[in-house]
């Protein structure tokens, strides 16, 4: 009997850790909702340099939302599922987690001049605008070490 309590000791804290961290199609999908969630913010926040120059940035972030809308459902759905078997309402963590990263940039819009944030991020909504699904998926697989996802990667 004691031999399978130990066993069973020695399983679970596995099975918890597994629980908690993401696959890579999760932190892929999390690196998804980062990248929207930034695009909103920068396209909202520059909405006035790009009428200058002749470019509806925030209407390009929504053809960009619109165009991608399948892609980024899906991320969604991911994260949702994710969610559920952490015991969370995943539609509410999915809201938390946007709002975390569009705080994280809104941070970088309110410590420099909307100039100089607008002029150093707007070319990213440029060129989110351009890419393909495919391209959208690189973008999001690809890991920031300054850009950590909220939960470790499974091994």
């Amino acid at each position: 009997m004691y031999k399978y309590l130990i066993l069973l000791l020695l399983i679970m804290p596995l099975t918890a850790n597994a629980a908690e961290c993401y696959s890579r199609e999760q932190a892929e999908a999390e690196q998804a909702i980062r990248i929207h969630s930034e695009l909103m913010v920068i396209g909202l926040n520059c909405q006035h340099m790009g009428k200058r120059a002749g470019m509806n940035l925030y209407g390009d972030y929504r053809k960009f939302t619109a165009y991608h809308a399948n892609l980024l459902a899906s991320y969604e759905q991911s994260l949702m599922d994710f969610y559920k078997t952490q015991g969370k309402n995943p539609e509410q963590s999915l809201n938390e987690i946007r709002t975390l990263y569009a705080n994280k940039i809104s941070d970088d819009v309110a410590a420099m001049r909307p100039d100089v944030f607008c002029s150093r991020y707007a070319p990213r909504i440029q060129q989110a605008s351009q890419m393909s699904g495919d391209d959208v998926k690189r973008w999001s697989a690809t890991f920031y070490p300054s850009h950590p996802v909220s939960h470790p990667l499974c091994q």
